[in-house]
């Protein structure tokens, strides 16, 4: 006999965890940023990235974007919680909502001598690094880009002499007309 599922089953059967892109704006005082951490530490759910920034110095409203592993009931407990929160004005999730624009900044110092030197100076062309300090021992490269190609880069690079990366968060923004307002 086959049994018809509901929509709730429906999605519980398809809600496997995936990385999701919230943007969160909320007021810039102190203790707005803990009270929003406090809603993943509470509950076990982990922060892959974090970054807040200033959006407006004359209202002083701050936008957290914050990207989490999580399946469709999770991430909307998440953005539940969140809401409800006294500081934050909107929770958005980027991911869900359609196409949008990540980037994330990495520094990568590598040492490196001879063959390997070129080798480190022409991968870093290939994907777009630049190069912000240049010693004959040694590069640092800044790269500026969506997170698993920083990786890929990151990992391509390793043999070739990487002894210190430094990644911020991700940060992201909707495509198109549609805005958060704040």
């Amino acid at each position: 006999m086959n049994q018809k599922l509901s929509v709730y089953e429906i999605i519980e059967q398809k809600d496997e965890p995936i990385s999701h892109t919230l943007s969160v704006i909320l007021d810039d005082e102190p203790g707005a940023l803990s009270r929003v951490v406090s809603v993943f530490t509470s509950r076990g759910y982990n922060i892959d990235s974090l970054t807040v920034s200033q959006v407006d110095e004359e209202k002083a409203v701050s936008r957290v974007t914050i990207v989490t592993k999580g399946g469709y009931a999770v991430i909307q407990q998440i953005m539940n919680l969140l809401d409800r929160l006294i500081p934050v004005y909107e929770v958005r999730d980027l991911t869900y909502e359609g196409p949008h624009i990540e980037r994330a900044l990495a520094l990568v110092k590598v040492i490196c001598t001879g063959e390997q030197r070129a080798a480190a100076q022409a991968l870093a062309d290939r994907f777009g690094a630049k190069t912000i300090d240049s010693t004959p021992e040694s590069f640092i490269f800044e790269m500026a880009d969506i997170p698993s190609k920083i990786e890929k880069f990151i990992g391509l690079m390793k043999p070739l002499g990487v002894s210190e990366v430094c990644k911020t968060g991700v940060t992201a923004i909707a495509r198109g007309a549609e805005f958060i307002s704040y």
